[in-house]
């Protein structure tokens, strides 16, 4: 059986890098199973990918919003026909398990059909003069081309958060995703073609960061670059950005927190705090890396997580009992036993897993045990540092005061819970804990793509994705006004 062999979509069509390189795309489930072979790109690849994006901008930005629209629409109906084939492909290329991906997909789905009816609203506003005979208004313009950098751990539904606002402002795309996760972007841009999405308006390189990335970023004819993945990372790209004044949005790391208080239900914050840490592997920005427990109940909820993290099922994430997949290549795995070593070395009690997977299928991929620390103080590097794997490190408080002192003791601000019976507590964390997301008696993973997603300090750079608050990141306000007096009035002189 031969390798299927992808390639780079620019202005409408599929081509082969100028390079004549490809790279592998391989199951970190099982690393025997090479799913494709995918272009290795040079700049010069993404230099005509943003030519075409150029070029197609002159007529997009013309086309009439409601008719993007109904391409968004037609697009959201394509996705939702092929979600199944999407889904496994995901699993297959990045491990997590089937029932993940396919609420990945239909993220996708969802925020299409929501960019779909913007090309309807794509609201301003008209607001009295104070001068007579005079009217005044807002409107959105687009800005132009737009750079997208995506990361693989969700790599169908993060690309759409980027992709659907930019079009349906009028806006041009080029997009390198992932390198471990290339065949789902594929996937999008092929139901994109399949809908008639005039050539030039999506266009997709793949290959490696580092000089691809650099192109993305300092072509002059790229207005925007949108970016989600390493705090590290998003710091380079601002600064390069902030050098020719071009806008960014920023999507980095988060440290995110669960509260447990004394009159909390444990049963429910177990199984918040089990979905929040483990899911998609612990691989989420999102996912709950610290719990904190008033000090009542802090040895009980201990010892109730580890008993149930204990007993998650590991393995292919295309077997419907899997319930965790794999770390999504060798040097996710090992940062993540590196973490555990240090975690030990710290002094942190180990109350459940802490090893690779080994035996049997376990050989061929990326497994490690879901992890439990306990007696987390705030000065270890388990507390304050992302590790982007299944890991939960547990703390203990006090007082309420405390909590949200500790929650907030972070570099980062992405999302945040709490878990109480005391509406008047739940407030209180709502207003005090300073993140861009936050849950009550729920985990701190489950946005929904009709409320912004994006967060605080070292988080992000102000701005959000997903619901209407994408808009404000792929267009500009321009304000207009109308005089029909027949002469020259002059605002703030002729009003006094």
């Amino acid at each position: 059986m031969s390798t299927p062999v992808f390639k780079n979509y620019i202005n409408g069509q599929w081509v082969e890098s100028e390079s004549g390189q490809t790279f592998e795309n391989r199951n970190p489930a099982n690393t025997d199973e090479l799913i494709g072979l995918f272009q290795k790109s040079t700049p010069g690849d993404v230099k005509r990918a943003i030519d075409a994006a150029a070029e197609a901008y002159k007529s997009w930005r013309l086309y009439p919003a409601p008719k993007r629209g109904e391409l968004l629409y037609k697009l959201a109906e394509e996705l939702l026909a092929h979600k199944e084939e999407y889904s496994r492909d995901m699993t297959r290329e990045m491990g997590k398990a089937i029932s993940e991906t396919r609420g990945d997909v239909q993220e996708a789905i969802d925020m299409t059909y929501y960019m779909a009816g913007e090309g309807r609203r794509l609201y301003g506003m008209t607001t009295p003069s104070e001068l007579p005979n005079k009217f005044n208004m807002t409107v959105r313009q687009p800005l132009g081309v737009c750079s997208f950098i995506t990361p693989w751990n969700f790599p169908m539904a993060i690309p759409s958060w980027k992709m659907m606002p930019a079009l349906i402002c009028g806006n041009t795309v080029v997009i390198k995703p992932a390198t471990d996760t290339p065949l789902s972007v594929v996937n999008l841009f092929k139901a994109c073609e399949k809908l008639g999405i005039p050539k030039g308006v999506i266009n997709l390189v793949t290959g490696p960061g580092g000089p691809l990335s650099d192109a993305l970023i300092t072509d002059d004819r790229v207005r925007i670059v949108s970016f989600t993945g390493s705090t590290e990372i998003g710091r380079k790209v601002s600064s390069a950005c902030a050098a020719k004044f071009k806008h960014s949005c920023l999507e980095m790391g988060g440290k995110n927190v669960q509260i447990v208080m004394e009159d909390a239900d444990l049963d429910l914050a177990l199984e918040g705090a089990l979905w929040g840490a483990f899911g998609t592997t612990g691989q989420r920005c999102t996912a709950t890396s610290r719990l904190i427990c008033h000090k009542s109940v802090v040895d009980k909820f201990s010892k109730m997580l580890a008993d149930r993290a204990s007993k998650i099922k590991v393995g292919n994430g295309l077997e419907d009992s899997v319930q965790m997949g794999p770390c999504v290549n060798q040097s996710q795995l090992d940062t993540v036993l590196s973490y555990i070593e240090i975690g030990k070395k710290e002094g942190a009690e180990l109350l459940t897993g802490g090893k690779r997977l080994t035996g049997g299928a376990y050989d061929k991929g990326f497994f490690v045990q879901p992890t439990i620390f306990g007696g987390v103080k705030q000065s270890m590097r388990l507390w304050r540092e992302e590790i982007f794997g299944p890991v939960l490190s547990i703390g203990s408080f006090d007082t309420f005061e405390q909590a949200v002192e500790m929650a907030n003791d972070t570099n980062y601000g992405l999302s945040g819970s709490i878990y109480t019976r005391d509406i008047n507590k739940a407030y209180a964390a709502m207003r005090d804990v300073y993140t861009g997301i936050f849950y009550v008696n729920a985990p701190t993973i489950g946005a929904e793509t009709h409320l912004p997603f994006g967060g605080t300090k070292d988080t992000g750079n102000g701005h959000r994705e997903a619901a209407t608050a994408a808009l404000d990141v792929y267009s500009e306000w321009k304000s207009i006004y109308v005089d029909f007096s027949g002469r020259i009035q002059r605002a703030q002189i002729d009003n006094q």
